[in-house]
């Protein structure tokens, strides 16, 4: 199985804020440390700067002998103002005097005392080497009137102290910071829960539908992506059913209308093949009525196989330059009397002009008879059928229009799609409208349909006309 995404989100949130906080601790005792290492370091130097300037002004013509004495007016001065270690050098760095009555044997070597011979202050931090506790000292030579360095004054101080805070600090904000862990541990638990919680409940619905189980839904209602991804599963899962229904309804009516002819083709051949040769008039009646419905079996199974090449992308235009007005003047003239037999007044208002368009002839004439056949189909009797085509602008419109049972508001929004056929449709298949719109669509034209319940349909196709720049490209293509 899978590792969990909320796992993840957990570890990926504890990272983070751990690194942040080890970081930010790490600045912060660094800081603490420097800043206590900088005041007992300022501390050292106000308080060496001021014993050296009282040698200066006062003391010059001293030697360091007089110095060590410790009942004398000069050592007290210089040491009576500062809690710290203080000794005195001679030039060797041997320890001649210390305020804590320790002399080491070995001359001090330290960085601050190799600093004041080259004259400079350094400061030293680093353990005493007779208490081995961690200080920090400081030392300046000493100078008499003539401006020789006679010694050095080394100011020393314990360290212990600073690093007892600075122990307790990193302490306290170690324990700060591993409670900003916990609770941040809790958090993304539940941060995560929110985020992996509606994933799981989205999974679950999609296995389901998966499975065929359409009818559940998503109860996810966030106003976030997963909100808008349970609004589009549920809508997929609506568009499912709906298409559902209407594949299993145009099965269901395609199988019927199938039927219709074969039976009627069936039964005339039964009658036929048990008539006399003197019964003409039944025989033609008979063999009449199965071309009729051997051509209505034909188109539905054209209808079919087009909507096949359409889905599946085989469909190609065979392309050339044609009059278009001629062809529509062609589709009226071959509708006429399909339009008579039906009682229908069919009314011809194609303007005679030469308009040159690149395309399939033979596709655009599958329009124009899909159309009119339908508008026909649903005009009564004593109706009319119009068919108009001119052009407009760039494009070349052809209109059929009629006066009809029209279309209901609810189906107008569907009649184009694949297998509709509405709830008092007269299509075979529900096919039509949908090859004929993807015609259109592959001239870089569209189908309109306009229509009122009860006064009739106008169905409207625009197909561009070429400019001559672009008129020859077309075609080699």
């Amino acid at each position: 199985m899978n590792k969990s995404i909320g796992k993840r989100l957990v570890r990926s949130f504890l990272l983070i804020i751990i690194l942040a906080v080890i970081t930010i601790e790490i600045f912060l005792v660094v800081g603490f440390k420097d800043f206590y290492y900088g005041s007992v370091e300022t501390e050292l130097e106000n308080g060496i700067s001021i014993s050296v300037d009282y040698f200066k002004k006062f003391y010059s013509s001293k030697t360091v002998e007089d110095l060590v004495d410790e009942n004398s007016e000069e050592n007290e001065i210089l040491w009576s103002h500062i809690n710290s270690e203080i000794q005195i050098l001679d030039l060797n760095g041997n320890v001649v005097s210390d305020s804590i009555g320790v002399l080491p044997s070995n001359p001090v070597e330290t960085a601050d005392v190799k600093g004041a011979r080259n004259g400079k202050r350094v400061s030293y931090v680093g353990s005493s080497n007779y208490t081995n506790e961690m200080v920090m000292s400081i030392a300046e030579p000493l100078k008499n009137s003539s401006g020789e360095v006679i010694g050095y004054l080394r100011f020393i101080s314990s360290m212990e102290e600073a690093n007892k805070a600075i122990l307790k600090t990193t302490l306290t904000m170690g324990l700060f910071g591993l409670v900003v862990v916990l609770i941040t541990m809790f958090m993304s638990y539940l941060l995560a829960n929110s985020i992996v919680k509606p994933i799981k409940e989205l999974t679950s619905v999609a296995e389901k539908m998966v499975d065929g189980q359409y009818k559940v839904r998503s109860t996810v209602k966030t106003n976030d992506e997963l909100g808008q991804l349970s609004k589009t599963l549920n809508t997929m899962a609506e568009e499912i059913i709906k298409r559902d229904q209407i594949k299993n309804d145009f099965i269901s009516s395609i199988s019927h209308e199938l039927r219709t002819p074969l039976t009627s083709i069936k039964g005339w051949a039964v009658v036929l093949k048990g008539a006399d040769k003197e019964e003409k008039e039944l025989i033609n009646d008979g063999l009449t009525i199965i071309e009729n419905e051997s051509d209505r079996l034909a188109k539905m199974v054209e209808e079919l196989l087009d909507f096949s090449r359409f889905i599946s992308g085989r469909i190609q235009l065979e392309k050339d330059t044609f009059n278009i007005t001629d062809t529509c003047n062609d589709v009226a003239k071959q509708m006429k009397p399909r339009v008579e037999s039906n009682k229908v007044d069919f009314i011809n208002e194609v303007k005679e002009e030469k308009v040159l368009i690149i395309g399939d002839e033979n596709r655009i004439r599958q329009i124009l008879i899909n159309l009119i056949d339908n508008a026909i189909k649903f005009t009564s009797e004593k109706g009319w059928v119009k068919f108009q085509a001119y052009k407009e602008g760039e494009y070349y419109s052809m209109l059929v229009s009629d006066n009809g049972v029209g279309i209901s508001k609810e189906d107008l929004a569907h009649v184009k799609e694949k297998f509709y056929k509405g709830k008092h449709s007269k299509s075979h298949s529900g096919l039509g409208l949908s090859i004929a719109d993807e015609i259109a669509k592959l001239h870089n034209g569209k189908l309109e349909i306009f229509s009122e319940i009860n006064i009739g349909t106008t169905v409207k196709v625009s197909i561009p006309i070429p400019t001559p720049t672009n008129s020859k490209e077309e075609v080699n293509e």
